[in-house]
């Protein structure tokens, strides 16, 4: 988000908490759209955010927020935090793995089970630490499969671009391959499932793939890739079915290789 947009929801925070005369915690829903900030719903109460936001800042505040309840006053100079040298990465774990038949593809509905924090220097540190507490392995080396719905065949080549530098080989369905050869990516066809064999998937069941980028769009796309992403769960394959991961992932894998893991005490951030 840019400096603008934050300011933005912090004063809109403010008005409403004002208005509202909260006192404690508030748990609003932002949405942006072309940079306008909508506000889905406000709580007068805590979430599980606040565990995260507290580790995130160093400041305990639940503790805070149970004073000013009963009536204690807030400081100003604990109300206000400081810019951080830091990033912190939220990132939520699923049980896709102990539900077979369950497609890993994402939509409206909650189907977290936990989440983990990464936090290091860089944004890149911190994601290639979350996932590491999601318990996904990402590779530093080998094949990357890469099919993207037409939407997003302009956005990927500097992430297949990216992933290429860093040594890896690219495979990718046709029309996929087609738009990276042509910006000088090389890149290896591969067939689709209902293309016939062999296939991205037998790629992946013989250990050539060790890295899935993927976004459907529609119920056939989905459904024609729904043997993808079963292939990638069963075989511990990181996959990725946005463009924001997929260049986060890239992100953290230049990270990884880089040896820019640090690891470091939480305390140690705030000091």
């Amino acid at each position: 988000l840019s400096i603008k947009l934050v300011k933005k929801i912090e004063e809109i925070t403010t008005n409403i908490c004002k208005s509202l005369k909260i006192i404690g915690f508030i748990n609003i829903q932002f949405a942006i759209k072309d940079d306008k900030v909508f506000v889905i719903e406000v709580n007068p109460r805590a979430s599980r955010t606040i565990p995260f936001i507290s580790k995130a800042i160093g400041v305990p505040l639940a503790n805070l927020a149970t004073k000013v309840m009963l009536g204690k006053k807030l400081s100003k100079k604990k109300s206000q935090i400081s810019k951080l040298n830091y990033v912190c990465v939220k990132e939520s774990v699923f049980p896709f793995d102990r539900f077979p038949g369950e497609d890993i593809i994402l939509g409206p509905e909650m189907k977290s089970t936990g989440e983990v924090m990464g936090i290091g220097s860089t944004f890149g540190e911190a994601f290639a630490k979350s996932q590491l507490g999601a318990n996904i392995n990402l590779p530093q080396e080998g094949q990357v499969f890469i099919s993207i719905k037409d939407d997003d065949k302009k956005n990927i080549i500097p992430i297949a671009k990216n992933l290429e530098s860093l040594g890896f080989k690219i495979c990718a369905t046709y029309g996929t391959a087609k738009t990276l050869n042509d910006h000088k990516i090389n890149t290896k066809y591969v067939k689709k499932v209902i293309e016939g064999r062999p296939n991205a998937v037998d790629a992946m069941l013989s250990k050539e793939i060790q890295l899935v980028i993927n976004t459907a769009e529609g119920t056939n796309s989905i459904k024609d890739s729904f043997s993808l992403r079963q292939t990638a769960l069963i075989n511990k394959i990181p996959y990725y079915t946005t463009l924001q991961g997929a260049q986060a992932a890239a992100l953290a894998i230049k990270s990884i290789k880089s040896k820019h893991l640090k690891i470091k005490s939480l305390q140690s951030y705030f000091e």
